[in-house]
């Protein structure tokens, strides 16, 4: 995992989203970018029409909600699992 975009336009539940996968990756040591994207043109680009939303290295992971930490939780335990043994 390098990139995560968390989509919405600034409402409490998009805040919340953004709070709690800062928290989640801050205790994982990600490394990457965390970006908030409120542009709404940018968005339905994914083609999310509910907010928020989280985008994981370009994939829509999570809509229409606040995840919870177990939830960004298992982004980061299933982003390290390795495939290729």
């Amino acid at each position: 995992m390098k990139e995560i975009k968390i989509l919405g336009m600034g409402c409490p539940k998009c805040k919340a989203t953004l709070q709690v996968v800062e928290e989640v990756a801050k205790a994982n040591g990600f490394s990457g970018t965390i970006e908030k994207i409120e542009d709404i043109a940018t968005i339905i680009s994914y083609g999310v029409m509910l907010t928020p939303a989280v985008v994981i290295d370009g994939k829509v992971a999570f809509v229409g909600g606040v995840p919870s930490k177990e939830q960004v939780q298992s982004w980061f335990i299933s982003s390290s699992a390795c495939c290729c043994k």
